[in-house]
């Protein structure tokens, strides 16, 4: 039977920025939310204060009752889901659920994805989408069943995804167009419109697994265009990280989150750049009247543009060459 606004009962789950719009696009539809579920209070920041998720903020601003388990199968907590007389629960960015919640609503639990499933499966579907060279990703709601990320589809949105894009940027496109695609889904749903479908099978899936520090060093020996993708994949959050050798000195880690590749460099600064560097191994060169870092790859040489080194905040280059200069014959390891 087909579900008006006013009979349609709504419990959201999500913690980060990411799901906040969903949220927030529901209750600008006028659909009821009766109950959000997300992380408990962290540690944040220099000082360690407990910090409340980026949803618990929204979901207490506009009135919400707001429910942070430790453990999803506690008997406390799904007592108090319970109670909330939920026919329906949205999930963005939040934990993998126990069956025993995912199948309490009648109209079922969907999940809002941040890929074009089944591509990028995982927890970092937009990190690997640009660094795998991507040219376009999406949004993707689909019921959840007891595998990651493997229900049926209910909508899916396409995104473009533009040279210049990184992951800062992709996910704002994608939140915001995520946030379209739950109200959607939740008018089909409660219209008893919706036709869930089984995921396509395909032998050649991407893999958005979780990033970690090892996942997020520079591998030199890649080449040019492999080297930028990883940059603006994980930049500006968590980064892409290397050394800086200076002599004896080594700086390490620092993180690369802006790259150029310099397709289009006059052969005038190449002449200038290799006349400073003087060596085919890879490394930093600083052109001082420029204020300017540039790295030598064997394919050429690509300019940093964004920069973080150790005790420092990140920083444009010109910004970051104000208080630090590396010695001439540094080198990123």
């Amino acid at each position: 039977m087909a579900q008006d606004k006013t009979s349609l009962r709504i419990v959201y789950m999500g913690t980060p920025d990411f799901a906040v719009a969903g949220l927030e696009a529901l209750l600008q539809n006028d659909y009821k939310v009766v109950g959000v579920v997300t992380a408990p209070d962290r540690p944040a920041g220099r000082g360690r204060k407990l910090q409340a998720s980026a949803i618990k903020q929204c979901a207490e601003k506009y009135g919400i009752p707001v429910l942070q388990p430790e453990k999803l199968r506690s008997d406390e907590f799904l007592e108090k889901l319970r109670e909330l007389k939920a026919n329906l629960q949205v999930v963005v960015a939040f934990r993998m659920l126990p069956k025993l919640v995912w199948d309490m609503p009648e109209l079922g639990t969907f999940n809002l994805h941040a890929s074009l499933l089944p591509q990028y499966r995982g927890a970092a579907p937009i990190n690997w989408a640009l660094i795998n060279g991507e040219t376009e990703t999406g949004v993707s709601t689909f019921f959840i069943d007891e595998k990651i990320d493997t229900g049926a589809l209910l909508l899916q949105s396409k995104c473009p995804i533009d040279p210049q894009d990184n992951a800062g940027s992709l996910h704002d496109k994608l939140m915001a167009l995520g946030a379209e695609l739950i109200v959607q889904t939740v008018a089909l749903i409660a219209s008893c419109k919706a036709d869930p479908q089984a995921q396509p099978q395909s032998e050649e899936l991407q893999e958005a697994p979780k990033i970690d520090k090892q996942t997020c060093r520079i591998d030199w020996t890649r080449s040019k265009e492999q080297i930028h993708n990883f940059v603006r994949g994980l930049s500006p959050y968590p980064g892409a990280w290397t050394s800086i050798v200076t002599g004896d000195q080594n700086l390490s880690p620092c993180k690369i989150l802006g790259l150029e590749l310099a397709e289009e460099m006059t052969q005038e600064k190449e002449t200038l750049l290799n006349k400073e560097w003087g060596s085919e191994k890879m490394g930093t060169a600083i052109i001082q009247h420029k204020r300017e870092i540039w790295a030598k790859h064997s394919e050429g040489w690509m300019r940093i543009t964004e920069l973080q080194i150790p005790g420092k905040r990140k920083m444009k280059v010109e910004d970051l060459l104000n208080g630090w200069q590396p010695e001439a014959n540094s080198f990123f390891e």
